[in-house]
């Protein structure tokens, strides 16, 4: 079968990779519809280090093709969107709500692939980028069949990764004022977050003033063109003078992880979405916190995807969720090249590749 495998040097599209059965409390998956995000570029990239030889891919929809013993909630036929957690659901933190800091769905990668007689490492526990793949049942998640496959892919990173930090993490409440750094897939889902949270003031920033007309679609009240400015926190300030209750960085910069800090009012709260290097360190000023403000990690949107993608499909059905217009190209899976090229260089918010 096909999927596309990043050898350490390389990602290429093969045509021979063999996957196997699924075990007890597995799903075998046959992808429809696979988002590039930035994260499978940082496997390639060496940003996000990852054991090679591995199938790539992590936010992708499709069909329940066959379930492992003591699988009831999905069945063959099914239509699924996939998550990246592999969370044991038996820890303490599954038992507080917390699937996405399950220590046994981090850093464990399995090898359900594999190609020439030789394993290959999945992916984030998901490698949607192959014609099938197995996740754990918990990661497969039943959404309605009128989602089309190349909207529904996106729902298991980039919706949950934007939408949870606003909605799960932050915790943005009704008046609010959010800045958003970065417009791009997660940027924009952050966007539509706080939107949907009642959020009244939204400033999104960006260097490519191309970007301004779906940042405006996607919730932003005002957009700042980052290129066109010597000083684009000057510019938030012209528009939150006391600086904002939320400032989002979805860029991956330390420079503006800074940014994020000083523009907070008192109270404010920096979420850090981006992912720089992981030897990269951000600087600010200490006695800038002590007016109860908070620099805040969040890995997935804090999400818990039984419950968020399942409230997402139906946010998206009754028109409150902008899932459609995410898509902006859509490949097939033998132009992974092109896709990669188009990302990497933000032709797109996001890129959907299709088997």
């Amino acid at each position: 079968m096909r999927g596309v495998v990043f050898d350490g040097k390389q990602a290429q599209v093969v045509d021979d990779l063999d996957i196997r059965e699924p075990g007890p409390g597995e799903v075998l998956v046959a992808v429809r519809a696979a988002g590039l995000c930035h994260s499978d570029l940082s496997v390639i990239d060496g940003t996000i280090p990852f054991p090679p030889p591995v199938v790539l891919g992590h936010e992708g929809a499709g069909v329940v093709e066959a379930v492992g013993a003591g699988v009831t909630h999905v069945v063959p036929g099914d239509h699924v969107s996939l998550s990246t957690l592999a969370n044991c659901g038996a820890c303490a933190d599954c038992d507080r709500g917390r699937p996405t800091m399950c220590r046994k769905a981090i850093g464990m990668p399995g090898q359900p692939f594999s190609r020439g007689g030789k394993p290959l490492f999945q992916f984030a526990s998901n490698s949607a980028f192959a014609e099938r793949t197995i996740v754990r049942a918990v990661q497969a998640v039943k959404i309605p069949e009128d989602i089309p496959f190349t909207s529904a892919a996106l729902i298991g990173c980039g919706v949950l990764t934007g939408v949870g930090a606003v909605l799960n993490r932050a915790k943005v409440d009704r008046g609010e004022s959010v800045v958003v750094i970065g417009s791009g897939g997660i940027g924009l889902n952050v966007l539509q977050g706080a939107r949907i949270a009642g959020a009244s003031t939204i400033v999104a920033v960006d260097a490519n003033p191309a970007k301004e007309a779906v940042a405006r679609q996607f919730g932003a009240t005002h957009f700042i063109d980052a290129s066109a400015t010597a000083d684009s926190s000057a510019a938030v300030r012209e528009i939150l003078p006391t600086g904002a209750d939320h400032a989002f960085e979805c860029v991956g910069s330390v420079k503006l992880i800074r940014q994020a800090v000083d523009l907070l009012d008192r109270h404010g709260q920096a979420v850090l979405l981006g992912v720089p290097g992981f030897k990269e360190e951000a600087s600010f000023l200490v006695s800038s916190l002590y007016l109860d403000k908070t620099i805040m990690g969040c890995r997935y949107g804090s999400s818990r995807p039984q419950r968020d993608i399942a409230l997402y499909a139906d946010l998206y059905r009754q028109g409150r969720l902008l899932l459609d217009e995410l898509v902006t190209e859509v490949y097939p899976v033998e132009d992974f090249a092109k896709a990669a090229d188009d990302a990497h260089h933000g032709r797109v918010a996001r890129g959907v590749l299709t088997f």
